[in-house]
């Protein structure tokens, strides 16, 4: 099997509240999402998506995935897309870093491999521990009363997990994490997720000022050794997300004793293929897990669930359905939520078929 064309689709994902915001004034209101097919000489096609959280949030852009594909696809006509190992040392040869660029080109020849051998990817990647998976559901950074009130809500969807967007003032962030922490239930954990917005003093204040709390911290500093510095002050559990993008970064921080949950962002370790890895490793080293990614919508929600049926419950922290977040579903078939949960279908591949109504025309094609 051979690859023939790889197509790139740009669409739109507005957001049911209008409004996602989150550390240091960051904010969307409509994610720019790539979607991608590539097409092989035996009829087969496979589908993947990309979409960072602005240009402003990790070394990733919309438009720099799209400009990526045009570079780095012309080295990959005539490959075999079911030989995952060999396409990404392909990838990483013909384009230098910039893993985002080859995340939904990896994910959709995953797509292809699945198809030509009649599998979900799930099994693909090793097997499901469990029939679904658990959520969490990202609470936009707004007033206290405001998100203590968007908690409650989400809670009467099925939602037992709240990562609480701060990173802001920390006064206001300590109001903020109390405000839901008064009202958490039993069997429910709640995330407080600066994403890397606090300084080193700042999260150190709020560290010791939620001390008493029944609250993780996540990635409260932009830098790994500030993080480091106030995982070493708090008994807090800890969660790290953005500075962990590749093996040798996830072995030093277990090392260090950096974190008791990491996060898994798909795009950023450049697919399934390397966030399989990761996610392995730290099954092995039992260091728990949430399986996510930037932002994206029904694609990415369906490799994420593929990817988080891997884990073993007791590691999976929680996983995450972008496509409940947008008003927009660009294919049929992806994960839908229910009671807090999401589950992969049994069909072959990413299990998606493509809204060609939705999609529209190409941005980009290469042939």
């Amino acid at each position: 099997m051979k690859i023939t064309g790889i197509t790139a689709y740009r669409v739109e994902l507005p957001l049911h509240e209008g409004n996602y915001a989150w550390s240091g004034g960051k904010s969307v209101q409509v994610f720019d999402s790539t979607i991608v097919k590539v097409e092989t000489d035996s009829g087969l096609f496979g589908v993947g998506e990309v979409c960072p959280l602005g240009p402003f949030y990790l070394p990733a852009y919309a438009e720099g995935v799209r400009t990526g594909i045009g570079e780095l696809g012309p080295h990959l006509i005539g490959q075999d897309p079911t030989r995952l190992l060999p396409m990404n040392r392909l990838m990483d040869a013909a384009l230098k870093g910039h893993p985002y660029v080859k995340s939904a080109i990896d994910i959709a020849c995953w797509d292809i491999l699945g198809q030509a051998s009649d599998q979900p990817i799930c099994e693909l990647l090793g097997g499901r521990h469990a029939e679904d998976l658990i959520l969490y559901r990202a609470i936009s950074q707004r007033s206290p009363d405001e998100m203590a009130t968007n908690v409650a809500e989400y809670r009467a969807e099925g939602y037992t997990r709240f990562q609480l967007k701060v990173g802001g003032d920390p006064d206001v962030d300590i109001e903020r994490i109390h405000a839901v922490a008064e009202q958490q239930q039993s069997g429910e954990k709640l995330i407080a997720d600066a994403n890397t917005g606090w300084t080193q003093h700042e999260a150190a204040r709020v560290a010791g000022a939620v001390k008493d709390l029944d609250v993780y911290l996540e990635q409260p500093c932009l830098t790994y050794k500030e993080c480091l510095s106030i995982r070493r002050r708090t008994a807090l559990p800890f969660v790290m997300d953005e500075n962990i993008d590749g093996l040798p970064i996830l072995l030093q921080a277990h090392n260090d004793d950096a974190m008791d949950v990491v996060n898994i962002k798909i795009s950023k370790f450049g697919g399934l293929t390397k966030a399989k890895q990761a996610r392995d490793l730290c099954v092995d080293l039992g260091i728990a897990v949430t399986v996510e990614d930037s932002w994206g919508g029904d694609l990415v929600t369906a490799a994420i669930a593929h990817l988080a049926q891997g884990v073993p419950t007791e590691l999976l922290f929680t996983s995450t359905d972008f496509n409940s977040y947008v008003t927009v579903s660009a294919a049929d078939g992806s994960p839908q939520r229910e009671r807090g949960r999401m589950s992969v279908s049994g069909r072959p591949g990413l299990g998606v078929t493509l809204r060609e109504d939705v999609i529209g025309d190409p941005a980009l094609k290469i042939t």
